[in-house]
């Protein structure tokens, strides 16, 4: 009996053969191993015969010439062999480490040495299809020689090659059965698919997000020799760089198929018009997302029609990418609806956005949807709704509001006492339901709440998260009104520094800020023109720029006066000349010098 389980004929005459022989012949055991190699080859290499299948017949029992190692039941044309449910595998069952490991071995020497793959998709397959493994691991003893046992079980048993090739790329077990193809049980076979799949990795895209491509653009995979680059180099030539590229079509694997996406390339032409360099999506694209950019197209299009110019959409879009890659702008269109069903006229609304066009920006628009949604909540009227958003919408949004219910228990009113409490004053809308946490923030923005939306607003611009602590420290730290400020920073723009370095180095020291614009240029002035320094050195001191004037004169001065007669370096550092102490300068810009301290004196009683 041993030796039959061992043989495990499949066609019956052949083990009707082999029955027969050895009633007649059992004193010729010693021949049994040759004779069952013999017959063994004929049944694994006669041409594969297929047994016709009635239509009630389950496809778990299709019978077939071949043994093969397979999980899933495939198609009715498949030429390979399906295993029957009695076996399939208790997928709950444990296996150590070492029995997956030494398994993870024995499929790639299988795989390499067997099979020919090469040594790099060999290994990657063997180590990342652990559901494959513990399926093939089911199938033998794996407390005992886990090593020896499975290199048997493959010699005998070839596998499907697409399982845990497919499984290896990221598809999920349950994915596989609908990708695995008719007809091939080895990769090989289809070299066209493996070509594409090479072409994929030698690019650069990680061989675990594959799958993804494999399930969302499986036409790629069937492209002729040397086309899939070429798409991927087409998206190189207009201006992104190739990690840019291969975190695109991880994203959005769409765009392989076919030409350059059109839609695309138009995204990519509005931004730069803006302003907006083409890398720039590189750091707001996210795999879990879908990206409609057609649709992006038509909300840079509205916002056009709105009245933004070009300059307001690059500041929208640099500070707010959310509006663009979350939803593809449907935030916008959601707002535009909700606004035109309240009663507001398409032009009422077109003002709105042309005399507020940083609603939409930061948490602004979340804000303004939250007010909506409060307002609707409490019972009001739209037309009254209407009313306030026209005159309060940059005041509902900034303010974060708390939900109907709690301020309703907080007043100790129901909905509709609080719905005519902010019909006769919307201002109470803000002093009941904010949501901040600075009285004094609240204070300024209902007293004077101009003053307060145009400074945060400028804020806002700088990168500042709304309603944040850091925000609530800043409103403190920069002294001025909006206008004033922004003033000031546009000063330090006109005089040749990037619009972001400026932001960065007024978010370091923002005191920059709290100067007058003259006192700012006559400081800018100093160090270019009398002291022969370029702008961008305040880029690595920007406290450059906080010293009061005396000190800078007095000690550029000094500097100047040294470097002229070659007894200090011609361009020592900002922090080094104004950061020491007054002693230390003495000690190593004054006293170097036999002229030096009575030089000094001289800078010091000399009046500006």
């Amino acid at each position: 009996m041993l030796l039959l389980q061992l043989v495990n004929f499949s066609h019956p005459t052949l083990f009707s053969l082999f029955t027969m022989f050895l009633s007649r012949n059992h004193k010729r055991l010693s021949k049994l191993p040759e004779m069952i190699a013999k017959l063994n080859y004929h049944v694994l290499f006669e041409p594969i015969v297929y047994v016709k299948r009635t239509a009630k017949q389950d496809p778990s029992f299709i019978s077939l010439k071949v043994r093969c190692f397979s999980t899933y039941g495939l198609s009715n044309d498949a030429k390979v062999s399906v295993t029957e449910s009695s076996q399939l595998p208790n997928f709950t069952s444990r296996v150590s480490r070492i029995a997956r490991t030494e398994a993870q071995e024995v499929l790639f020497d299988y795989l390499h040495c067997t099979r020919g793959f090469s040594f790099t998709d060999a290994e990657h397959i063997s180590k990342n299809s652990p559901h494959f493994l513990q399926n093939l691991l089911s199938r033998i003893d794996n407390e005992k020689d886990v090593a020896r046992n499975l290199t048997k079980f493959l010699r005998y048993n070839p596998i499907n090659e697409f399982e845990p090739f497919l499984e290896s790329l990221g598809l999920k077990p349950s994915e596989l059965p609908m990708f695995l193809p008719r007809h091939l049980m080895f990769l090989n076979d289809d070299h066209v698919m493996l070509d594409n799949f090479h072409a994929l990795c030698d690019y650069g895209i990680p061989r675990t997000r594959v799958g993804k491509l494999y399930k969302e653009a499986n036409e790629i995979f069937g492209y002729d020799y040397g086309i899939l680059a070429l798409r991927l180099q087409a998206y190189e030539t207009l201006g992104l760089s190739k990690s840019i590229v291969i975190k695109l079509i991880n994203c959005c694997p769409s765009l392989l198929i076919g030409g350059v996406n059109n839609e695309f390339v138009k995204v990519l032409e509005r931004w730069k018009k803006f302003g907006i360099e083409n890398n720039w999506i590189g750091g707001y694209l996210s795999g879990k997302s879908m990206y409609n950019w057609n649709r992006m197209l038509d909300t840079m299009d509205f916002l056009d029609k709105v009245g933004y110019s070009e300059e307001q959409m690059h500041y929208l879009f640099i500070s707010n990418p959310s509006l663009l890659f979350e939803g593809s702008g449907k935030t916008i269109y959601l707002l535009f609806g909700r606004l035109l069903k309240l009663g507001l006229k398409m032009d009422e609304i077109y003002s709105l956005f042309t005399h507020n066009p940083h609603i939409l920006s930061g948490k602004r628009l979340k804000n303004l949807l939250q007010a909506l949604n409060f307002l609707l909540e409490v019972g009001m009227e739209p037309k009254y709704i209407a009313s306030i958003i026209s005159t309060h919408i940059q005041l509902l949004g900034s303010c974060p509001l708390k939900g109907p219910k709690t301020v309703c228990k907080e007043l100790k009113v129901g909905r509709h006492d609080l719905c005519q409490i902010i019909k006769e004053d919307p201002l109470k809308l803000f002093s009941v339901a904010s949501k901040s946490k600075t009285k004094n923030s609240e204070q300024a923005s209902s007293q004077y709440p101009s003053i307060h939306i145009e400074k945060t607003t400028f804020l806002l611009r700088l990168g500042y998260t709304e309603n944040s602590d850091e925000m609530m420290k800043a409103l403190k730290q920069f002294r001025g009104r909006g206008d004033q400020l922004q003033e000031r920073f546009d000063c330090l723009v006109d005089a040749g520094l990037d619009c972001n370095v400026v932001a960065k180095i007024v978010k370091q020291a923002p005191m920059i800020l709290n100067q007058t614009k003259a006192i700012l240029e006559k400081k800018i002035d100093c160090l270019r023109n009398y002291l022969g320094y370029p702008l961008d050195s305040v880029v690595a001191f920007p406290a450059y720029l906080c010293y009061d004037m005396e000190r800078i004169r007095r000690r550029l001065s000094m500097y100047v006066w040294l470097r002229e007669r070659g007894a200090a370096k011609p361009t020592l550092s900002l922090s080094t000349l104004l950061a020491c102490s007054d002693a230390r300068f003495v000690r190593y810009f004054v006293d170097v010098h036999l002229e030096g301290p009575a030089m000094w004196e001289s800078i010091k009683d000399h009046q500006p």
